[in-house]
């Protein structure tokens, strides 16, 4: 683990590294403001201590500097007793933390613990949001996809709500994820929910939340989806199974940006952009009785109609590629090529199952097929 001190009073700087060394720690110093965020920024270090008060280029200048780069790397600032004031204002403007002089060897290492366990956090939530987000790519040159990709580029920047149709395995929650990812909520949480895949009556409480006792289940207070999506994006999937009670309360939220939790007379604001998707005709179930018009027409500021993979086939040998390599980075499976003659068999066939059912097919064939997934391995095995 590599540490930078950076602190004008040799004094200090010889002390600190004669802590830390003991400890085990790699310790880079820099006696002053510019020379630390030089080093800063030209070596990764696991944790930064930085005096305040030094001449030229002071603490909080070096603090403005290291967060105007992007550096995540925890800073904690050394502050003398006349200094918490500015320490404090430091906090909030992305120092990790702060310790008072005279320093404390108890209180150095526990700062260190919590900075490097906040790092691991900060490192494992980037690598989840890349398993998330960064495998975004939408895939196909085709008329179709050329559109969806430039209404996503006008759209994501906005507050608009966007209703997302098309048949299941089309790729809907791509476009709802892009949406996020391209907007100003990116760094804010991004909450999935398949209305089809939870009991009406559950959906309430999964949605909106409930407070202990509510019903004989809660026991204990619960957020609903609308409050974790807080300030992000929530992506309500196939929201023509919504029960109707449960529309009202969606409404509601829509409307006046505040929600109750089941059991709760209480209010609670929220500030959340609703991406919706279906694969009903939701005109018809207005029709029907199920579903509810006037949350038709506050959902679909925006409809984004995801084509069938049938519509789009001149894109399949690009995602056959896509997923050929795709499939081999997340397991164990070789990279293998299709000869023309198999890649014409796969655009011939229909795709009842869309973009979902190709990507199954093509890692039965890379588990399957010869070396060259041919023709013939086509016919066998899809």
């Amino acid at each position: 683990m590599k540490i930078l001190i950076i602190d004008d009073e040799r004094s200090i700087r010889n002390s600190l590294r004669e802590i830390f060394g003991d400890e085990g720690y790699e310790v880079d110093v820099a006696e002053d403001g510019a020379a630390g965020v030089q080093a800063a920024l030209a070596t990764r270090y696991d944790v930064i201590f930085c005096d305040i008060k030094m001449p030229a280029m002071d603490g909080t200048e070096v603090l403005a500097k290291l967060v105007s780069e992007g550096l995540d790397t925890p800073i904690v600032m050394i502050s003398g007793h006349a200094d918490i004031a500015t320490a404090v204002d430091c906090i909030k403007h992305g120092a990790f933390d702060f310790i008072e002089k005279p320093l404390d060897l108890n209180r150095l290492l526990i700062t260190i613990r919590n900075a490097t366990d906040k790092a691991a956090l900060t490192s494992q939530n980037k690598l989840l949001k890349k398993k998330v987000f960064g495998g975004i790519k939408m895939v196909g040159e085709s008329e179709p996809m050329e559109h969806i990709r430039d209404i996503i580029a006008k759209v994501a920047a906005t507050p608009a709500r966007v209703l997302i149709t098309g048949p299941n395995g089309s790729g809907k929650e791509l476009v709802a994820r892009s949406l996020h990812a391209q907007s100003d909520r990116a760094a804010a949480p991004y909450i999935e929910v398949n209305c089809a895949a939870i009991p009406s009556e559950l959906i309430e409480s999964e949605l909106f939340g409930h407070e202990k006792g509510s019903f004989t289940s809660a026991i204990k207070q619960h957020k609903g989806k609308f409050e974790q999506a807080d300030g992000g994006t929530l992506f309500l999937d196939e929201i023509g199974d919504m029960s109707l009670a449960a529309q009202a309360k969606v409404l509601r939220v829509l409307q006046e940006n505040k929600l109750s939790r089941v059991g709760s007379d209480a209010d609670i604001k929220v500030d959340v952009r609703v991406i919706a998707a279906t694969n009903k005709d939701l005109r018809k179930e207005i029709d029907a009785g199920n579903f509810r018009e006037d949350l038709y027409h506050r959902l679909s500021v925006i409809v984004i109609k995801v084509p069938s993979l049938d519509e789009r086939r001149a894109d399949i040998p690009l995602l056959i590629d896509y997923f050929c390599s795709q499939i081999a980075d997340e397991t164990a499976l070789p990279r293998k090529s299709f000869s023309r003659e198999a890649v014409q068999l796969l655009q011939e066939r229909s795709w009842r199952g869309n973009i979902r059912e190709l990507r199954n097919v093509v890692e039965r064939l890379l588990i399957l097929g010869d070396e060259v997934v041919s023709a013939q391995n086509v016919k066998d095995y899809v």
